[in-house]
C-alpha cells in the first residue's frame, strides 16, 4: 500500500511524498525545492529511492540535484530540451514500477510540450493521479508552450479516467480556481458547495487536496466545455455563438478568460 501526503514548498506547491507501507523507502514528485523533502525525509526516517519529474518548470524540479547528490534516487521524467537529469526518459503509455507499485504514463502536452502525468491504480485503493500543472482543482494549468487544442485534448484525456481517481495536482491554486469557476457557471450547486468547503479548509490553512476526477467534472469549467452553461458564459464573454463551435474553441475562451481575469 502507498501513503500519500504532501510537503509543502515556496508559497503555494506541493511535492507528492510516496511512502511504502512495508518498508522505509519513498518517492517524491516534482520536488522544486530540496531543503523540505529532505526535512520530511529525516522526520519520518525514510530513504528516497525514486524521483518522478512531470514537466521542466524550475518549482518542479529546482531541487532534483541536491537530493541526487544526498540520496542517489532515481529520476524519471519525460524527454526535454530544458531538463536533462533525468535517468529514465518516458514516454505516453510507458509503465514502471515505484516502490513495487504499477505507474503508467500518460503524455499531456499544453502547459508545457514535455509535460507528462502519473497514474497508479491498484485493487483495494482508489486510484492516483499525479498530473503536474496540467490540472489543477477547480482549473487548469496555463498554456505556455502548447496550444489550446493540445491542453483540451490532455484535459479530455485526464477526465477518461475513473471518477473516484484522486488527483494530487502540483499547487494550491483550489481557492481562486472556484472563484472563477462561480463567475462561469454562477447556478452550479455542486460548485457553490465546493466553494465553500475550500474557503473552510483554506481558513484554517488546510489543503483542499486530493481532489477527484469526478469531483473536476462536476465544477471545474475546463472539463466543462460541453456544458451548455459554459459554452453560454464564453459566448457571453467573447461576443461570438459557441454553440455549434468545437469544445476547444469554448476551452481557449475560457482560458483567455481566466488569463485576464
Amino acid at each position: 500500500m502507498l501513503f500519500i501526503e504532501p510537503i509543502r514548498a515556496f508559497r503555494d506547491n506541493y511535492i507528492w511524498l510516496l511512502r511504502d507501507s512495508h518498508s522505509n523507502r519513498a518517492c517524491v514528485v516534482d520536488p522544486g525545492d530540496a531543503a523540505p523533502v529532505i526535512e520530511a525525509l529525516r522526520n519520518r526516517n525514510l530513504a528516497l529511492e525514486t524521483i518522478l519529474i512531470t514537466h521542466h518548470h524550475p518549482d518542479h524540479v529546482g531541487g532534483v540535484a541536491r537530493l541526487v547528490e544526498q540520496y542517489a534516487p532515481r529520476v524519471y521524467g519525460p524527454r526535454s530540451d530544458h531538463f536533462t537529469d533525468v535517468d529514465v526518459v518516458l514516454a505516453d503509455n510507458d509503465r514502471l514500477a515505484v516502490l513495487d507499485h504499477d505507474f503508467e504514463v500518460l503524455t499531456v502536452p499544453g502547459h508545457t510540450l514535455d509535460h507528462i502525468a502519473y497514474y497508479h491504480h491498484t485493487p483495494g485503493q482508489p486510484p492516483a493521479l499525479f498530473p503536474g500543472d496540467t490540472l489543477f482543482a477547480g482549473g487548469c494549468g496555463r498554456l505556455f508552450e502548447g496550444t489550446a487544442e493540445q491542453m483540451h485534448h490532455s484535459l479530455s484525456k485526464l477526465a477518461s479516467l475513473p471518477g473516484n481517481t484522486r488527483v494530487y495536482c502540483a499547487h494550491e491554486y483550489t481557492l481562486a480556481n472556484l472563484r472563477f469557476a462561480l463567475a462561469v457557471e454562477p447556478d452550479n450547486t455542486a460548485l457553490q458547495q465546493r466553494l465553500a468547503e475550500v474557503e473552510r479548509l483554506r481558513s484554517e490553512d488546510l489543503p483542499t487536496l486530493p481532489s477527484t476526477i469526478a469531483l473536476e467534472k462536476a465544477t471545474n469549467p475546463f472539463l466543462r466545455t460541453a456544458e451548455p452553461e459554459v459554452v453560454a458564459a464564453a459566448s457571453q464573454y467573447s461576443g461570438h455563438d459557441h454553440s455549434r463551435a468545437p469544445a476547444s474553441e469554448t476551452f481557449a475562451t475560457i482560458r483567455s478568460w481566466k488569463d485576464n481575469a
